[in-house]
């Protein structure tokens, strides 16, 4: 990527970066957002009071750490899952130049 990047106007690179940083934002405000609302739908119960009791408050904390683990997993999965589609496809372009 970065060298299909020094092949770009300076103008193109600026644009694409903060279209890519635009996405990176959404992405970290959508998964927030589900994180806020799959906790909340799990652990509250009750809104007689403006404070979590120690049970909810427990369990928004586990349901926190149990999503925030599965995401850094499914990046991680996702990461070496790219790495190695990139290796393949840099395999198939050096085998269609060396014939």
């Amino acid at each position: 990527m970065e060298q299909a990047l020094g092949s770009m106007p300076q103008q193109q690179q600026q644009q694409l970066m903060q279209a890519i940083e635009s996405m990176q934002v959404r992405d970290s405000l959508r998964m927030y957002n589900s994180l806020v609302e799959r906790c909340f739908k799990e652990c509250v119960d009750s809104f007689r009071k403006k404070d979590l009791d120690n049970t909810e408050e427990k369990c928004v904390s586990n349901c926190c750490e149990k999503f925030m683990k599965h995401s850094a997993r499914v990046g991680m999965r996702f990461g070496e899952l790219s790495a190695a589609a990139e290796s393949q496809m840099q395999q198939v372009v050096q085998g269609q130049t060396g014939k």
